[in-house]
C-alpha cells in the first residue's frame, strides 16, 4: 500500500545548476516534459505524462532534475494546444486512482508544487517589480532590486490523537465525502514546533488536551504546496468541545470500529480516507499496531487487515 506523491526518485541538484547546464538539459535528446493545462490538469497519452520538448508550446517551464540515467525531466504550463493524443487528468485523480507508478506520480507532485509557487511569485515582495526564473526554476530573482526568492513549503501537522486505551479521535469537515471521517490537521504557525502545533490544533478543533507527541511519517501535498507531517498524540482528557465552524462532527472511535472502517464494513457506513492520503496510513497504523499506541498493561490483539 503506497503513500501518494511520495515516490519521486529524480536527482534534483538545483543548488549547483548554472545557465550552461540548464541549456544543456533543454538540448538533451532524452529530455522529456510534463505539461499542465490552464485548468490544472496534467496531460497523459496512453497513460504516459512525458512528452518530447517541442511537441507543444510551454509557457512557464521548470527543470525538475534528472533520472538516475541522466535524462532531464521538465515540467511546464501549456501555452497552446495539447500534444496530439493527450488527455487531461487532475492530479488528485492521478494519485487516488494510481494512474502512474510511484516515481511518475511523485514527479508530478514536485512539478505542481513548483509551478504553483512560480505562478504566485511573479512580483517582488520588497519593491513590487517583476521577478524572473533562474536556474531552471530553482529560484526567482527580482529584476530591479535583485532580491532572491526560493520555493516555499508550508508545513501541516496531521495527527492521530488517541487515548492510550484503544480509542482514536477523528473528525468530519463539511466538505468531506458522505461517510468519510479523518484525522485532525492544521498548519504549523510562525515560531511553533511541530509538537506544539499538534497540541494547539487539537485543542482548538476538538477541545482535547494532548501530551506526548510522536512523529510517524510525512507526505508531499501539492495543493498547492504543503508537506504533511504525520504524528501521533496522546490525549490527556476525553471530553470533546468541537469548533463548530471547523468540524461538522468529532468523536472517539474504538479500534474495532476503525478496523471496520478500513475494511468497508462499518455498520453506519463510515469510511476512512482513500489509501493515497497520509490520514489513511495513520489510521491504519493505529488499527494494526496496538502496542505502539496503547498504554494499557492489558494484552492487545494483533491485526493485519
Amino acid at each position: 500500500m503506497r503513500l501518494g506523491y511520495s515516490g519521486n526518485r529524480l536527482v534534483r541538484d538545483g543548488e549547483h545548476r548554472d545557465a550552461d547546464q540548464v541549456e544543456a538539459a533543454a538540448r538533451n535528446e532524452r529530455a522529456r516534459i510534463m505539461l499542465r493545462d490552464g485548468d490544472g490538469a496534467w496531460q497523459l497519452r496512453d497513460g504516459d505524462p512525458l512528452f518530447r520538448l517541442g511537441e507543444a508550446e510551454a509557457g512557464e517551464r521548470v527543470l525538475l532534475g534528472h533520472t538516475r540515467e541522466g535524462a532531464p525531466r521538465w515540467a511546464g504550463e501549456l501555452a497552446g494546444p495539447a500534444p496530439a493524443g493527450a488527455a487531461p487528468e487532475p492530479l488528485r485523480r492521478i494519485g487516488s486512482a494510481q494512474l502512474l507508478d510511484e516515481n511518475g506520480e511523485g514527479q508530478l507532485a514536485q512539478a505542481s508544487h513548483l509551478l504553483n509557487w512560480h505562478a504566485a511569485n511573479r512580483f517582488c515582495g520588497r519593491c513590487g517589480s517583476a521577478t524572473a526564473s533562474e536556474a531552471g526554476g530553482f529560484r526567482r530573482r527580482c529584476t530591479a532590486c535583485g532580491h532572491i526568492l526560493f520555493p516555499r513549503t508550508d508545513p501541516v501537522t496531521i495527527m492521530l490523537v488517541h487515548d492510550g486505551r484503544g480509542r482514536c479521535l477523528l473528525g468530519r469537515q463539511p466538505q468531506f465525502p458522505a461517510g468519510m471521517w479523518s484525522c485532525l490537521a492544521g498548519f504549523v504557525e510562525a515560531g511553533e514546533t511541530v509538537e506544539d502545533a499538534v497540541r494547539r490544533e487539537t485543542l482548538e478543533e476538538a477541545g482535547i488536551t494532548v501530551g506526548e507527541v510522536r512523529y510517524l511519517l510525512s507526505q508531499p501535498w501539492p495543493f498547492p504546496g504543503s508537506l504533511m507531517l504525520g504524528c501521533a498524540g496522546l490525549a490527556l482528557d476525553s471530553e470533546i468541545r468541537r469548533d463548530e465552524t471547523e468540524l461538522e462532527d468529532c468523536r472517539w472511535f474504538r479500534r474495532d470500529e476503525v478496523r471496520a472502517m478500513l475494511a468497508g464494513t462499518h455498520a453506519d457506513g463510515i469510511q476512512a480516507p482513500q489509501e493515497f492520503a497520509i490520514a489513511h496510513h495513520l489510521i491504519r497504523r493505529f488499527a494494526a499496531d496496538p502496542a505502539s499506541f496503547d498504554t494499557s498493561e492489558e494484552p492487545v490483539e494483533s491485526w493485519e487487515g
